[in-house]
């Protein structure tokens, strides 16, 4: 079944190790027929939830308007939605957050989504895997809540330069996970 997939990335650097993790998910995704569209967080303004609970009660789905209101009809056509991000601190890069904080909009003003499975690829400078810890759980909780299905998680420790993912076997999975959803 071809599917309509949201890849949502939360780097501020193109070219570097999730980015290029969420263009071979894509290249993988695309060479399944699936149709993808990458909505790049870091470049967009997000501010966090102020929690006013007056989601989708005007035309928009955050009465605060920001770039979630781009992500949002984006969000409800979509099949499954894809998380590619480093980690930031043991956790998501702020912008990334935010808009993740931000879906809590179509629970709120009950606008079901359309998503049913979901991936999560992650990278990471250093070589312990607890780092990915704090991340993987709050992916696993929205999983969980939401009765998502969990197609994948990907963790890829130990790159630290851009570029280091290149000469592990993570482009390879990430293609094999976009091209198996």
């Amino acid at each position: 079944m071809k599917k309509n997939v949201l890849v949502m990335t939360g780097s501020p650097r193109d070219g570097g190790n999730s980015d290029l993790l969420a263009e071979a998910f894509i290249e993988g995704a695309v060479s399944a027929g699936h149709t993808v569209t990458k909505w790049k967080a870091a470049e967009k303004n997000v501010g966090g939830c102020h929690a006013c609970d007056t989601c989708f009660s005007t035309t928009k789905a955050c009465s605060f308007d920001d770039d979630f209101n781009e992500l949002a009809p984006l969000l409800s056509k979509a099949d499954a939605l894809v998380l590619v991000t480093p980690v930031y601190w043991f956790s998501y890069p702020a912008k990334l957050k935010a808009a993740i904080d931000k879906m809590y909009s179509f629970y709120m003003g009950q606008q079901p989504l359309n998503v049913k499975e979901s991936v999560l690829i992650t990278c990471a400078e250093m070589d312990e895997m607890y780092v990915f810890d704090g991340l993987k759980a709050t992916y696993d909780n929205i999983v969980k809540f939401l009765q998502w299905e969990n197609r994948g998680y990907l963790p890829v420790p130990s790159v630290q330069k851009p570029g280091d993912v290149i000469s592990t076997m993570a482009l390879h999975k990430a293609r094999g996970l976009g091209r198996e959803l």
